[in-house]
């Protein structure tokens, strides 16, 4: 009898039982999914007012800093109303004197009208009491009463119009054209145009990577998108699990990232948090599983994974596939740790 085939033929399933029980046990405490990708903060750079592009200080996938200039819009225009606003501050400036001083003239001539209407007022009476006494004619009378409407009418549009000047003056003939509704108005409108100016130059919000970069020449239309930045330093890596997978998963349970681009490196990560809703309910066209017919599907949860290991030597790249690896902790941890090495 073949002893070594003997052997072999007892020994072959053992070995094979050992290490199917041993990946078992390990994997009672694993959950893991191809459905990952990595994830960064990016954001679409839109200029806040519209201009040709005039200056384009980065290129495209380069590295750029926090309030780095990205490009520069032509802001000619903006200048040319900034030139205006401040003639039409020194404009109202010099209206708001005249104001005061026209204020200050109608206020004499109402001192001569109050001045008129009192003397015709007296030599109305005056005339009266002659015309008891037939000393004058009635049309002297006559005239003097018509003297003393005149003067007494001059005293009232004398008052409008000193009025109607206080109101240009804001009810205070001396408050500062500094402080006057209309010199406000007229400063809050030059404060916009300089604004526009400053806007004219767009920052970077945050540090990151350039892209798609814009061409000198280009139209930036207010609030449209013309460039992106992509952060290379705070990235994450987004789990879509199976529903059927996450009995046992929790928030800071450890996991292994393999990243596709880095075959032979392992990235280490932690459950930062899981999704309330599958990806179905933030879709487009959510399913509708009240009508027609019905197949059971199972859904994905995303979970975000923060990445705990230094990737500077290795970088992380948004949109990169992933394989993610969670320890929830069942099993046999002595198995795992030994695995996890």
């Amino acid at each position: 009898m073949n002893w070594t085939r003997l052997g072999l033929m007892v020994a072959g399933p053992v070995v094979i039982a050992i290490i199917g029980g041993y990946f078992y046990a390990v994997s009672l405490g694993h959950v893991s999914t191809e459905d990952a990708y990595v994830k960064a903060d990016m954001v679409s750079v839109s200029p806040d007012v519209s201009g040709r592009i005039i200056k384009v200080d980065v290129s495209e996938n380069q590295h750029v800093d926090k309030g780095e200039i990205l490009f520069e819009l032509n802001d000619d225009i903006y200048r040319a109303g900034l030139f205006r606003a401040n003639a039409q501050l020194e404009t109202i400036k010099n209206q708001i004197a005249a104001d005061q001083a026209e204020y200050k003239q109608r206020t004499e001539e109402l001192e001569v009208a109050k001045e008129n209407a009192s003397y015709a007022k007296k030599e109305y009476h005056r005339l009266t009491e002659l015309q008891k006494q037939h000393a004058v004619s009635q049309s002297a009378l006559d005239a003097a009463q018509h003297n003393l409407d005149v003067a007494q009418h001059q005293v009232l549009v004398t008052k409008q119009q000193r009025a109607g000047v206080l109101a240009r003056l804001d009810g205070n003939v001396d408050l500062p054209a500094e402080k006057h509704s209309s010199y406000l108005q007229a400063w809050a409108q030059r404060e916009v145009i300089k604004t526009s100016i400053a806007r004219c130059k767009i920052y970077a919000p945050f540090s990151g990577i350039a892209s798609k970069v814009p061409e000198v020449g280009q139209y930036a239309a207010e609030g449209s998108p013309i460039m992106s930045i992509v952060s290379d330093t705070h990235v994450w890596v987004e789990a879509n699990f199976k529903e059927t997978d996450l009995t046992n998963v929790k928030v800071g349970q450890p996991a292994t990232i393999h990243v596709d681009s880095y075959p032979n490196k392992v990235f280490k990560g932690v459950v930062e948090s899981i999704g309330q809703a599958t990806g179905a309910e933030f879709s487009v066209l959510p399913a509708q599983n009240a009508t027609g017919n019905w197949v059971k599907v199972v859904q994905r949860i995303p979970l975000r994974i923060r990445v705990v290991s230094s990737f500077s030597d290795a970088p992380l790249r948004a949109g990169s596939s992933t394989t993610v690896d969670i320890n929830t902790g069942g099993g046999f941890p002595m198995l795992h740790s030994v695995a996890s090495r």
